[in-house]
């Protein structure tokens, strides 16, 4: 119930911006990567990404969904999806205020899945031209996960108010060339626990509206369900289709 209530927020909060949006003015880009390998070890390494976005002068909306699967011999060694929404409202020139959702369901990372709706106050601290910026971000929210087992306490529910620290950096290094980078954190302010997650990536234009894309993501949680690693680390090399 009290999942289905934080959805329910965010789709109140975010589709009253997205309905009377004109959707010429939405961008988007989808990517995926793939690997398969055969011999002495079979494996099929699967990645995918939706990415949209909708600025106009005081609202900019972005959604983000992506999924990831790998196999080796016939075993499922990685299977995760995930999606997250957050709508900005612009004011004086470089500062906004957002609202943001997200959840994420990682077969291998001991939850049934995470999720969490946080508000805040950001800026857009430098920016040169339409393509590198720094954008920074503090905010509140709640967090609700629900474990795969039962803790020692034979909880499975795990519900806490957080703070949110978040950044993203873009740099043009040319006109067909872009590094990012990604980092946000999330502190529980009842059971301390604390999520925290890294994106570096480049990509470069093959031809057209088609690039080239590696990036390696890593993700730490400072208090995981028993059984499950700590650090979640990915490396994608991928194609990137913008539209």
């Amino acid at each position: 119930m009290q999942f289905r209530t934080t959805l329910a927020v965010v789709s109140l909060t975010v589709s009253p911006m997205v309905v009377g949006a004109d959707f010429d003015d939405w961008e988007g880009e989808g990517e995926v990567g793939v690997l398969i390998t055969s011999g002495n070890t079979e494996e099929t390494n699967i990645n995918g990404r939706l990415g949209l976005k909708h600025e106009v002068a005081e609202w900019r909306n972005k959604g983000d969904f992506r999924s990831s699967y790998s196999e080796t011999d016939d075993t499922t060694t990685a299977e995760k999806y995930r999606a997250e929404l957050q709508s900005d409202y612009k004011f004086e020139g470089s500062q906004y205020l957002f609202v943001r959702g997200a959840y994420e369901d990682d077969r291998f990372s001991g939850y049934d899945f995470r999720s969490s709706l946080t508000t805040g106050y950001g800026n857009r601290v430098w920016q040169r031209g339409e393509r590198s910026f720094l954008d920074l971000s503090i905010g509140g929210g709640y967090r609700f996960n629900k474990l795969e087992e039962p803790d020692e306490d034979g909880n499975r529910d795990e519900d806490e108010a957080i703070g949110r620290l978040a950044g993203q950096f873009d740099y043009a290094l040319s006109e067909n060339a872009l590094f990012r980078q990604k980092l946000s954190t999330e502190i529980g302010l009842s059971e301390n626990n604390t999520i925290s997650e890294s994106e570096t990536s480049i990509q470069a234009t093959v031809v057209g509206n088609l690039s080239m894309k590696a990036a390696y993501l890593v993700q730490h949680v400072s208090d995981e369900p028993a059984g499950a690693e700590d650090t979640d680390t990915q490396i994608s090399v991928s194609l990137l289709y913008g539209f």
